[in-house]
């Protein structure tokens, strides 16, 4: 009876143990794969003392604001394709009502590289034509339309009614590690604002991003940024000639650079910058029909700023030194709105 009992206890502890690791193994189930929903929402908005685009000022050295919004379909979590359409306040010599901005493009990540491949559409609608004077023809005998031949601008700078072009562009970002990161951009214009002059602009990068530790819990980020850019610019259309050049005038090319430091907390960004270029205010005015240029800029005599393309004299300090502060929001579906 004993050698029964033992065998019967036995059994049953080997069939407990095979059963409890039957349990185990049927209650370990893996997880179901996480929902990928490929799309997303950026969008934001931001108000800057001076609205600065490659170191030229675009609202005359006054206030302005700017709302985007972007709509992204995410191939992969690698693969990301986006379309915008984002709006500024600007301050133009033609007088147009803002900027409007039409984008769209691709971007790729492989490994510490981001690439992002695109074309950007700047519109300026409202705009009116500025020549006077009396002319009815440009230099190259091109007739004007009636608006270009009653409208003037009192330093004699003259300004197309429609300003509006396109760029394709293409930037790749390498970054380093959690703190730092640099890259360059391209970008192309077959006529830079419809000026009829083909338009490069190359520029690199760099950013490094303060330790999260320096704030501890406060949530709040520092940064400190910079670009030095180049923009190559070929030769106007008849519009823009001068007496020398009747066809056109070959503008300028130019360096720009600028360095700044930013604040983060949540969505908010403050930024603080300082944009210069090496463009002088003649050619400065050549390039841009400043309406505000005059011939005597800070107590210099008319005639200092005489260049090929800008025999008038009267120059342009909307591609000088600037100092920016700019207060954002940027936002995105996935991220804040869950």
């Amino acid at each position: 009876m004993k050698k029964l009992a033992l065998l019967a206890t036995a059994l049953a502890m080997v069939s407990g143990s095979a059963l409890a690791a039957d349990l185990r193994v049927k209650a370990v189930k893996a997880p179901p794969p996480p929902a990928f929903d490929p799309w997303d929402f950026a969008f934001g908005a931001g108000i800057t003392n001076d609205y600065i685009f490659r170191g030229i000022t675009q609202s005359n050295h006054k206030p302005s604001v700017n709302a985007y919004f972007e709509p992204r379909y995410n191939v992969t979590k690698d693969f990301q394709l986006y379309v915008g359409l984002g709006a500024a306040s600007i301050s133009f010599p033609n007088r147009a009502a803002a900027e409007v901005d039409a984008y769209g493009g691709a971007r790729l990540t492989v490994g510490q590289f981001a690439f992002d491949v695109g074309a950007w559409g700047y519109l300026y609608p409202g705009g009116t034509c500025h020549y006077g004077f009396g002319a009815t023809t440009d230099f190259a005998g091109v007739p004007l339309s009636n608006e270009c031949q009653i409208n003037q601008l009192v330093n004699g700078n003259v300004i197309k009614k429609d300003l509006s072009f396109f760029e394709v562009y293409g930037k790749v970002n390498y970054t380093f590690n959690d703190n730092f990161s640099m890259g360059g951009n391209v970008y192309y214009t077959p006529s830079f604002l419809n000026s009829g002059a083909e338009g490069t602009y190359a520029s690199i990068v760099g950013k490094a991003i303060a330790p999260s530790a320096w704030f501890g819990a406060s949530g709040i980020g520092m940064y400190v940024s910079g670009e030095f850019g180049r923009q190559w610019l070929g030769t106007s259309d008849s519009f823009y000639g001068v007496a020398a050049f009747p066809n056109g005038i070959n503008y300028a090319d130019y360096n720009t650079w600028n360095i700044g430091i930013g604040f983060t907390y949540k969505v908010f960004t403050l930024d603080f910058r300082y944009s210069d270029t090496n463009l002088s205010k003649g050619d400065c005015n050549a390039f841009t029909s400043d309406f505000a240029a005059r011939g005597n800029v800070n107590g210099t005599t008319l005639g200092t700023f005489v260049t090929p393309i800008n025999p008038s004299g009267v120059g342009s300090n909307w591609c000088g030194a600037a100092g920016i502060v700019k207060l954002s929001a940027d936002l995105t579906a996935m991220t804040n709105l869950k």
